[in-house]
């Protein structure tokens, strides 16, 4: 059901030549962008018209409106299950606790007597955030998104999510809960490239965004990096990965459990194990086959992930050997289960988000960890983070110098800008004290 890889033996190559030696999925964003290309000036030139026609097109139903009704949100918090309302409401209440830390502060430092340097934070002045509404419902990436957006001070947000023909057009009922829950009243029924595209160019009757985050299928991807430029993104989010770097200590049951909970996700999903164990590789692979088939969405996402060329078992010699494999493979999640766990994770360099011993499975940051799951998929996180309160912030240097201030370093900038080969760099210091630069004190 799942491959192997031996690393045993030979000394581990360096950078990419490790990279490539690990098992990634295939998602080749850049042919998808050539498909959201017409998608997207479509959107452009009809607006809400080609909202409609898509929806129509790619989701089955008929739209009267891409805009969600206020009523529409307000019946289904009404109408949530009580214990998904109760559970929705903890993963807020703990999300908030974990970004709220996360603001940042202005700051001023004085460099010299008379000169400041005031770094003020700003945040993004309207965001648009997505919510996947494909293989399955998303209730808690709307939280993941709308939280740190608001911690931030984001002081207009919108989100949108496909239209289900199930529920008469609108997105799932507990999307559109879990936004009435949160205070988000603006919610479209859009979906795909299409969501991007709306955001980012605006319509008749969804203003254009500043940035777009969520996760999302490859259309969604394609779309976020056709208007890099025009818009902020969080990022090109990919397939979901658990990379498990385990020891002899580990439990079977729980790796392979872990494995399976993000290959049912979609059948691109990678479940990745590190082990130095030939005797734990051995029995969660004994693990897999009847969890497997206790599991629901088996032969659509989880077979297909767990085959594919993007999972595997990797044999390595020891825990340093395996720390580099997980490094080199930068995972979205990355569970410790070793012997001293916390030790071995202080030492990961490159992850999204690292999960430390048996009792802190991915599925716990899913939900209910308070961190956030919206994280670099990839390889991405060997140079990205994941959404935080940060992603929607901006920083603004303000520049406050007096005339003795200036005086003092006037000669510097003058002798820089002419080694620069720009003079009137240095002619902006030399009017200011009447053409002759001031002499060093």
């Amino acid at each position: 059901m799942i491959s192997r890889i031996d690393l045993r033996g030979d000394a581990l190559p360096e950078g990419s030549a490790l990279r490539d030696l690990l098992p990634r999925a295939d998602f080749d964003v850049a042919a998808a962008l050539e498909k959201v290309r017409p998608i997207c000036e479509d959107v452009h030139h009809r607006g809400d018209a080609a909202l409609i026609d898509f929806a129509a097109r790619f989701d089955g139903v008929e739209l009267e409106r891409v805009r969600v009704p206020a009523a529409a949100l307000t019946r289904a918090l009404e109408e949530l299950d009580p214990a998904v309302r109760a559970a929705l409401e903890e993963s807020v209440r703990r999300a908030r606790l974990v970004h709220r830390a996360q603001r940042r502060t202005t700051h001023t430092t004085q460099v010299v007597p008379g000169g400041t340097v005031t770094e003020k934070w700003v945040p993004v002045d309207r965001v648009g955030l997505y919510a996947p509404g494909g293989r399955a419902v998303y209730p808690s990436s709307v939280i993941m998104n709308v939280v740190p957006a608001q911690e931030a001070g984001v002081p207009s947000l919108a989100l949108a999510s496909p239209a289900q023909a199930d529920f008469g057009g609108l997105p799932h009922p507990t999307i559109l809960a879990a936004c009435a829950l949160l205070g988000v009243d603006e919610v479209y029924a859009a979906g795909g490239a299409t969501a991007v595209a709306m955001f980012a160019y605006g319509t008749e009757s969804c203003p254009p965004v500043n940035m777009v985050t969520g996760p999302g299928n490859i259309w969604v991807a394609a779309a976020k990096r056709y208007f890099t430029g025009r818009i902020g993104i969080d990022a090109e989010a990919g397939p979901t990965e658990i990379a498990i770097l385990a020891d002899s200590t580990a439990d079977p049951a729980h790796v392979a459990s872990d494995l399976i909970s993000q290959a049912e996700h979609d059948p691109l999903a990678a479940a990745v194990l590190v082990t130095d164990s030939a005797e734990l590789a051995d029995a969660v692979e004994k693990e897999l086959k009847p969890q497997v088939e206790a599991s629901k969405h088996v032969d659509d996402r989880i077979v297909p992930a767990l085959s594919g060329r993007q999972s595997a078992i990797v044999l390595v010699d020891g825990v340093d050997e395996g720390l580099r494999v997980v490094d080199a493979y930068g995972a979205e999640h990355l569970e410790i289960q070793t012997a001293d766990a916390a030790a071995v994770a202080g030492r990961v360099r490159n992850a999204g988000a690292v999960f430390v011993g048996p009792w802190s499975p991915v599925s716990l940051g899913d939900y209910a960890a308070g961190s956030n799951h919206v994280l670099p998929t990839g390889g991405c996180a060997c140079h990205s983070s994941g959404l935080s309160v940060q992603s929607f912030l901006r920083g603004i240097h303000i520049v406050d110098y007096t005339e003795d201030a200036l005086a003092e370093v006037a000669h510097h900038v003058v002798t820089l800008a002419e080694a620069e080969d720009l003079p009137a760099h240095g002619a902006a210091i030399k009017a200011r004290f009447g053409w002759k630069v001031p002499e060093n004190k």
